[in-house]
């Protein structure tokens, strides 16, 4: 038999498999440590665009080295791949646990938020906000400890950039004002899906779980919630403090550190000593301008947004009128409208999921088309709207929406309040300051 190598590292079964991405088990032939490696195709993340995302997502879990994180040990690349090495964890997600043994005791739960909040406060002290904390994303080792995992939709600001404004998470898990669509501070925002954990450990159950997503909003905009009576006192006052609605009096984590019921048992654990973090080998993995041209289509349309060729273009935009594609007027938007935005295709699902959810609408998602329906306006009809994202230059991407069922007037409303939700997304085109003067000078 043959063993695959890769670099000091012997490549063996696959244990996942995602749209961009396999994960196999390997080892390390020098120390015999267990790994897993994520393998990418090179061409692939080029041609979709995907170039700055992995980069980002690399370069922060270079950033956050926690012994409650999960470990990225290095980046690999050849010709056509690249191999994200990380840490083999062997336990499972903590939802997985949670769904076998429904509720766990205070004890066990009270551990797994200690080290929930270790490993969340240091990714702040690195000005990184994961924006997805939830239990599918907390994984656990051969020895029960918490490890975080999936950075694909955390933020990592700019210096002096103090409010957060891209909706996303889970909607269970995300915090009051990620859907008021008016700023947030991630910090803030990550304690509050901590809290949501927290309640879920002990409760087996979500605080927050209505089928009506109406009312699911509403009651996580109020912090409408009650504790099970087998919630100890400690306990019920801390979530109480940490589901607190207004982000401005919600309780710090240096304020849970200092909570009674929290400091019982507590150890803090001791962070990996501060390292330079050399992020070269991830530029340059990248930065190879032979590599910069992608490959031909594979024919697999389920990698990513379908990328629109020129004659795409005017049959979409209803002839050679290209501005149809980022202006149409009312009177054509009766069945279909457009936007236009310059975030990764991944934020601009997870935003419009999110917002439509937050409007009361259920979701169906499949590749990169969701579906949207629920009730009219007048809540006696049924009312229904399929959009589609493509990829119409690199970094742009245009979402189509059409009407699918349902009056034209109830698509419109519908249209111009789900548009208003998702303007921190939606790019608009420079206004042609020629094109202004010309108009001047006519007067």
């Amino acid at each position: 038999m043959v063993v695959r190598k890769v670099g000091r590292y012997e490549i063996g079964r696959t244990i996942g498999e995602g749209t961009f991405a396999k994960v196999k088990f390997a080892q390390n032939t020098e120390t015999g440590e267990s790994v897993a490696m994520k393998v990418l195709d090179r061409s692939t993340i080029i041609k979709h665009k995907m170039v700055d995302q992995i980069k980002r997502e690399i370069s922060i879990m270079k950033l956050v080295r926690h012994p409650f994180v999960v470990r990225l040990h290095e980046v690999l690349a050849s010709r056509s791949k690249i191999y994200i090495i990380l840490e083999f964890i062997t336990g499972g997600e903590l939802f997985d646990k949670i769904v076998r043994h429904g509720r766990l005791s205070e004890t066990e739960s009270r551990r797994y938020f200690q080290q929930l909040i270790d490993g969340v406060d240091y990714c702040h002290s690195k000005r990184v906000y994961h924006r997805d904390l939830k239990p599918e994303n907390l994984l656990l080792d051969s020895q029960g400890n918490l490890k975080i995992s999936d950075f694909g939709l955390s933020a990592l600001p700019s210096e002096g950039v103090s409010l957060l404004h891209t909706t996303c998470g889970t909607p269970n898990y995300v915090a009051p004002e990620v859907l008021s669509h008016k700023g947030y501070d991630g910090a803030v925002a990550d304690i509050w899906s901590c809290g949501v954990i927290l309640y879920v450990l002990m409760a087996g159950y979500l605080p927050f779980d209505e089928i009506d997503l109406t009312t699911l909003y509403s009651k996580i905009d109020k912090a409408d919630f009650s504790c099970p009576s087998w919630f100890p006192v400690g306990a019920k006052s801390l979530i109480h403090r940490i589901l607190d609605p207004n982000p401005d009096s919600r309780i710090r984590i240096e304020e849970i550190r200092s909570d009674e019921w929290f400091k019982k048992s507590y150890v803090p654990v001791r962070p990996v000593e501060d390292e330079d973090v050399n992020l070269d080998d991830v530029y340059a993995i990248f930065d190879d301008p032979e590599d910069q041209q992608p490959s031909e289509p594979s024919g697999n349309s389920d990698m990513g947004p379908l990328i629109l060729n020129a004659f795409d273009l005017i049959i979409l935009s209803q002839g050679l009128n290209l501005s149809a594609l980022f202006d149409r007027g009312q009177e054509n938007a009766e069945h279909q409208t457009r936007f236009v935005s310059r975030k990764p295709a991944k934020v601009v699902l997870s935003s419009m999921e999110v917002v439509a959810q937050s409007m009361g609408f259920k979701t169906h998602i499949r590749n990169y088309k969701m579906r949207v329906e629920g009730l009219s306006g007048n809540k006696n009809s049924h009312f229904s709207v399929m959009l589609e994202i493509y990829e119409v230059a690199p970094s742009f991407f245009m979402v189509d929406i059409q009407k699918a069922s349902g009056d034209a007037v109830d698509y419109l409303k519908f249209y111009k309040n789900f548009c208003g939700k998702l303007e921190d997304i939606i790019w608009k085109p420079p206004i042609s300051t020629t094109k202004t003067r010309s108009k001047t000078s006519r007067r």
